[in-house]
């Protein structure tokens, strides 16, 4: 599905649904095991999950991850920002040329420390989620790495669980483990695939939006002008990034439980249904015919890169957070910011789900 229409129909419609029960082929044994997002469609947390099952993890996940929470991280986050500016500056003095990796410097340690914190990672353990979390979204390594790589990761969130379990502390594993709801609580797998949800999500997401935002934004100067100025809101063009370069393009995936029609089109029962959230924010007939443009000045910067409706993304806060305090402090520090190569030289993720860069270099001055 890859236009407004479609995709909004398909986030809306009862009859389609998120567990892979739903889905003809993959019951049937017609999907093998070593199929490239395999581990996208056999997860068990709140993204695969409908009806009762997704409201309880839901119920029982938000009372631990709630608004208040993240605006407590907002000072530690500042703090976090300013130190890798610092870092940031360092490693260009010390180039020879005077380019550096915004990428490998600020977009990702900034939401890998962020989501650490909030969810107790010790910094040794950290580098041990970084490189599960990349491959996670990478459909270009083989089926054996994939399923390695996966196992990887659960392997070191079940060990957080145990950590945290012997030793709680002020974060959201230990809330995790002890939430409940009467005498429901969140099963040990159903723990640890959430934490994979929520790390692996809102790690790497942040991470292509801060890379994708500085692109964005100097490759279109006129822009970064007016929000530099202070003619347009910081928070306004970080929306329009999120309409025009989203950090998501794909999330697999949602299924039909019967015959049904969709923007006029057809679709029989158990079929898989594949929502182009990037292509939907660029449609013509949502924001007519300058929906290409990147306009952070545009009247409507509507999107659906956080999703809509039951499964809206519990971790929206924190991402529009991040953006807005690394965002302003960048280019007040380094107002001539710009990207050192042409966009044909950049590599892009190998990823349908993810949407980003292996690396942005960068000249400060």
């Amino acid at each position: 599905m890859t236009t407004h229409e479609a995709v909004s129909a398909a986030l809306a419609d009862p009859r389609v649904r998120k567990d892979k029960k739903y889905w003809t082929a993959f019951n049937a044994g017609e999907i093998p095991a070593d199929w490239p997002l395999i581990s996208w469609i056999i997860n068990e947390n709140m993204l695969a999950k409908d009806g009762d099952d997704h409201t309880r993890l839901r119920r029982l996940v938000s009372r631990a991850f709630t608004p208040g929470r993240v605006e407590l991280l907002r000072e530690r986050v500042v703090a976090v920002v300013e130190s890798l500016l610092d870092d940031l500056e360092r490693a260009a003095e010390e180039s020879p040329d005077g380019v550096v990796d915004l990428r490998a410097v600020v977009s990702q340690p900034l939401p890998l420390t962020v989501i650490s914190e909030l969810f107790g990672v010790d910094e040794e353990t950290r580098p041990r989620l970084h490189r599960p979390v990349g491959v996670f979204f990478d459909q270009s390594v083989t089926p054996e790495e994939a399923m390695a790589t996966f196992f990887e990761l659960w392997g070191v969130l079940t060990e957080l669980v145990e950590t945290k379990r012997a030793r709680p502390g002020d974060d959201l594993t230990t809330a995790l483990i002890a939430a409940r709801d009467d005498e429901d609580r969140l099963t040990e797998d159903e723990l640890i695939w959430n934490l994979v949800l929520f790390v692996s999500a809102g790690y790497e997401t942040t991470m292509n939006l801060i890379s994708n935002a500085v692109r964005a934004l100097t490759r279109h100067r006129d822009q970064l002008d007016l929000v530099v100025a202070g003619k347009v809101e910081w928070s306004k063009a970080v929306e329009e990034v999120l309409r025009w370069d989203p950090p998501g393009q794909y999330v697999p995936m949602r299924y039909t439980t019967e015959d049904i029609e969709l923007a006029g089109v057809p679709i029989p029962k158990g079929e898989p249904l594949l929502l182009g959230y990037g292509s939907a924010s660029r449609d013509d007939a949502r924001h007519g015919p300058t929906s290409e443009e990147f306009d952070i000045t545009r009247e409507d910067s509507s999107h659906l890169s956080f999703s809509h409706g039951r499964h809206y993304c519990l971790g929206a806060s924190l991402a529009r957070m991040e953006m807005n305090e690394v965002l302003p402090r960048l280019f007040a520090r380094f107002p001539d910011l710009d990207v050192a190569v042409d966009d044909a030289d950049l590599v892009p993720a190998p990823s349908i789900i993810a949407s980003g860069v292996d690396a942005l270099p960068v000249r400060l001055r």
